[in-house]
């Protein structure tokens, strides 16, 4: 076992990078192509405002070498990063190499601009995705969806659109299978140091006999006992415990507001339960008064039948009243006249 700086650590990415023969070495794996020449392409963009990036980028211009031998140029935007970020940052990153005039051929005739391979190397997962390298490929499609070969590949189409390979280091579990698997090893965070995550331990016999991969070791041991870069290393710890600290603030603070929300939703919805339950009282309020209403409706309608009776029955008695005195005016007695109406003496005193 052997103990070497992490790459996953800019300053030792950025070292690991430098080294055309690493670059080939690497971006050969992942594009599974010959690529025969790396540089770094003018204005390297490396991660120096800490207080606001999070993402490492280099642009590399890549000589690619077919299998009939035709070589040609590619741009291959490298971008890493350790945490979870906006994927708005990595498509603004992609549009300034759109914007770039230097990405242009100039020779061509219809200056067509230099085909683009965009690889992430990502410190997260990408949702539920368990593949640990993605490759996005774009093609070409008619109307009715059938593949589309002839004239593919064409400057103007590759100058729009471009090829994405994604490696979701948190997915890479030690397993070699392929040529990709042993280049992408060194990346494997399972292989972290139990007390200092700024290292790896490699098994070097899994590189035995393949000079490449020996050579990558040998320059990470070297970063490995690089006292500036281990300083760096620290400085990128606490960087990212920083943002770490931050993101975990943040997190509790929307995990708060979040509570505060739950609980708004529940006292407005309980304010809505007694708002029903005062609108469902006062309806039924209402319609007491309704039945209210109509029972004074009810007894007014009582009352004026009442008066009619009582206004009869005093027209009636007046009338009585006229006839009996008239009777006993002619001479009838009380108990006479009493007798052929069928009433009672008293009655007849009364209505006197």
């Amino acid at each position: 076992m052997v103990t070497v700086a992490n790459p996953i650590y800019d300053i030792v990415f950025k070292y690991l990078m430098e080294d055309e023969r690493i670059a080939r070495t690497i971006l050969s794996a992942l594009l599974k192509k010959d690529i025969t020449k790396v540089e770094v392409r003018p204005h390297e963009y490396a991660n120096d405002k800490r207080e606001t990036l999070s993402v490492f980028r280099i642009d590399f211009g890549a000589t690619v070498r077919e299998p009939d031998g035709s070589e040609h140029l590619i741009l291959i935007e490298l971008q890493k990063t350790w945490l979870e970020t906006e994927t708005l940052r990595f498509r603004q990153y992609l549009g300034v190499q759109y914007q770039n005039p230097k990405n242009i051929i100039a020779e061509s005739r219809d200056r067509h601009a230099l085909p683009m391979v965009a690889v992430y190397l990502l410190g997260h997962k990408v949702g539920d995705i368990e593949e640990p390298v993605l490759y996005v490929h774009r093609d070409s499609f008619d109307y009715n969806g059938q593949l589309v070969t002839k004239g593919i590949p064409n400057a103007f189409v590759d100058s729009l659109t471009h090829d994405s390979i994604i490696v979701q280091i948190p997915r890479l579990h030690g397993q070699i299978n392929t040529r990709l698997d042993k280049v992408l090893s060194i990346f494997d965070q399972t292989r972290k140091d139990v007390d200092n995550q700024q290292v790896l331990n490699l098994d070097d016999t899994l590189y035995s006999g393949d000079s490449d991969m020996e050579h990558i070791v040998r320059r990470l041991l070297m970063a490995a006992t690089n006292a500036d870069m281990r300083m760096d290393m620290n400085v990128e710890d606490e960087y990212y415990s920083a943002i770490e600290m931050r993101d975990t603030e943040i997190m509790m603070r929307d995990r708060e507001l979040a509570e505060q929300k739950v609980q708004l939703n529940e006292q407005k919805v309980q304010l809505n339960e007694q708002k029903v339950q005062l609108n469902e009282q006062k309806v039924q309020l209402n319609e007491q008064k309704v039945q209210l209403n109509e029972q004074k409706v009810q007894l007014n309608e009582q009352k004026v039948q009442l008066n009619e009776q009582k206004v009869q029955l005093e027209q009636k008695n007046a009338q009585l009243r006229s006839s009996l005195k008239m009777l006993l005016e002619a001479g009838l007695t009380l108990q006479a006249i009493a007798n052929s109406w069928n009433m009672d003496e008293e009655e007849l005193r009364r209505l006197l």
